[in-house]
């Protein structure tokens, strides 16, 4: 076995066999260590001084990649054995006098404190068998699954249908596949994705070449750019002529297969941008931005608070003081269920007529237009991902600005479930069933409470949720009533859902602690989900609209 980070074989402790395991760590750790003896007498010279004054190793030859990967290990892998012989080996590489990583940030979310989140570790028997399943398949437990494990159910559909549409027999090559999910990401500038699909178009025998911008990549995949970025940002503006430029290119075409692969892709990880910017996922922590080789400062406070067992800013910041409820945020929800309670007991005395109908769907769709962020903080820090993809300025723009008229997209006249489904299982097998059942996990998962409260039923305020996604997609359901959206979802809600679903990398901590104050962080996952799947669903009606359109 060769010693260099990209030719050591990790996939052994991926499986589910202990003794598998165990000889891929005992080879593992030999050649950490091999390679580590080799360029620790350098680690002990005199260590140079860094462009930023600090102190650092005057050599790391390629083993800091490897370093990081074990730390990762040591703190993230579903097997305790994997974990413990992990942290053993970065302990004797530290015995040689060779500076080994931390981790950066606490926990898999920048925006739910580590210790409401699942620890690996201590999780129950079902959730142990998802976090096993998702390492077996990615070699990885990622920051992503660790918060959606709140909601197991959806998560196992998820890591399913995830899993199918990488790994599995597809009409898409491996390197593709990963390539797309790089493309996707990178109109949201979201580097945490960027960088994990990376990784994985390395690992799979992608073209480094590629990597260096999207002109760098086959024809083939260049002409996918236009149609990325109308999904991503405008998808109402789709036709069938769009899918025709793609399908009829002379040596550079797509098959209808292909072109179903590929668009499933791309909205998959559009959606899955508006999770990671929309819970705050940190970066993995061997990733850029989760691990760190400097030694923890001691530039804010004495040594004797360091005898007294005070840590530092970081952790007061990690551990917020628990706050009381106020009477106000308390009033909300209460306030939030009776309004719940008058508008069944509306619906069971009179419906609206048709017209009436029409027209709150109008005013909802034209107020949408105007709930818009005021935030000015920064955003999660992100590297430049622009590369990957082409016509930076475009971006999402509501629909009737500028005079440009968008017709009402009826779901009467094109649904998921009597158009959507058949095509994409026709052209793409199993796919269909797939996300029919992850589309209807989210919709209908509940139980049944609402922060404090149990026993409630919140189909109303689900559907309440979607609607109002579809609805800034320009996406109509003639049998429900949208006066309904303004007096469940109020200001504060409505720009973060906005902000998630259409410039989630404008998303902030403000705006996830502004809306639902009393709700558990859990609900606000389930939040997350509905926003996932109903913008994940929007994206592909229009896409698919247009290929049967084409079709016939």
């Amino acid at each position: 076995m060769e010693e260099r980070e990209g030719e050591l074989r990790w996939d052994g402790l991926c499986s589910r066999d202990a003794a598998t395991r165990a000889a891929a760590l005992d080879t593992i750790g030999q050649a950490v260590l091999r390679r580590s003896e080799t360029i620790a007498p350098v680690a002990a010279m005199p260590p140079t001084r860094a462009a930023d004054g600090l102190l650092v190793p005057a050599a790391r030859d390629g083993l800091s990649e490897v370093l990081a990967r074990l730390l990762m290990l040591s703190k993230r892998c579903p097997f305790p054995d994997v974990r413990e012989k992990s942290e053993a080996i970065l302990s004797e590489v530290q015995e040689l006098g060779i500076r080994i990583p931390r981790p950066l940030g606490h926990g898999p979310s920048r925006f739910i404190p580590e210790k409401e989140t699942i620890q690996v570790g201590n999780e129950d028997a079902v959730m142990h068998t998802l976090f096993a399943d998702s390492f077996a398949a990615l070699g990885r437990l990622d920051n992503v699954t660790l918060v959606m494990v709140f909601h197991p159910q959806y998560l196992e559909s998820f890591l399913k249908t995830q899993h199918y549409l990488l790994q599995m027999d597809g009409p898409l090559p491996l390197h593709y596949r990963h390539y797309i999910g790089i493309m996707a990401a990178a109109r949201h500038q979201c580097s945490y994705l960027v960088n994990l699909h990376v990784n994985d178009f390395l690992h799979v025998g992608g073209d480094p070449k590629w990597l260096n911008g999207l002109e760098n990549a086959p024809q083939k995949l260049q002409n996918l750019g236009e149609l990325n970025k109308m999904l991503a940002h405008r998808p109402w503006l789709i036709t069938k002529e769009h899918i025709e430029q793609l399908l009829k290119t002379e040596e550079n075409s797509w098959s209808l297969a292909e072109l179903i692969h590929a668009v499933v892709l791309l909205t998959h990880y559009h959606s899955l941008a508006s999770f990671t910017f929309g819970c705050g996922i940190s970066p993995e922590i061997d990733c850029e931005g989760g691990h760190t080789f400097r030694p923890p400062s001691v530039s804010n406070y004495c040594i004797c608070d360091i005898t007294n067992g005070y840590h530092g800013v970081e952790e007061i910041q990690a551990s917020p003081v628990a706050t009381i409820p106020s009477t106000e945020s308390l009033c909300e929800v209460e306030a939030l269920m009776e309004k719940m309670k008058q508008l069944q007991e509306c619906r069971d005395e009179e419906e609206a007529s048709q017209e009436e109908m029409a027209t709150r769907f109008e005013r909802e769709k034209r107020e949408s237009m105007f709930v818009c962020s005021s935030e000015d903080e920064e955003s999660a820090p992100a590297r430049d991902v622009s590369r990957h993809f082409e016509d930076t300025s475009y971006g999402y723009k509501d629909f009737s600005r500028h005079g440009m008229h968008v017709p009402t997209f009826r779901v009467q006249d094109y649904s998921w479930e009597d158009h959507g489904y058949s095509l994409v299982n026709r052209l793409y097998p199993d796919v269909g069933q797939l996300l029919d059942e992850k589309f209807h996990i989210a919709y209908n998962l509940t139980y049944n409470t609402m922060a404090m409260h149990k026993d409630v039923d919140t189909s109303m305020l689900r559907r309440a949720i979607w609607n109002y996604i579809h609805c800034m997609f320009g996406i109509r359901y003639d049998d429900y009533d949208y006066g309904e959206i303004n007096q469940l979802l109020d200001r504060s809600f409505k720009v973060y859902i906005k902000t998630v679903v259409c410039t989630p990398e404008k998303t902030t901590k403000r705006m996830y602690d502004s809306f639902w104050r009393q709700f558990e962080h859990s609900e606000k996952v389930h939040v997350n989900l509905l926003l996932v799947e109903a913008r994940m669903q929007a994206e592909l009606l229009y896409a698919l609209r247009a290929i049967t359109r084409y079709m016939t």
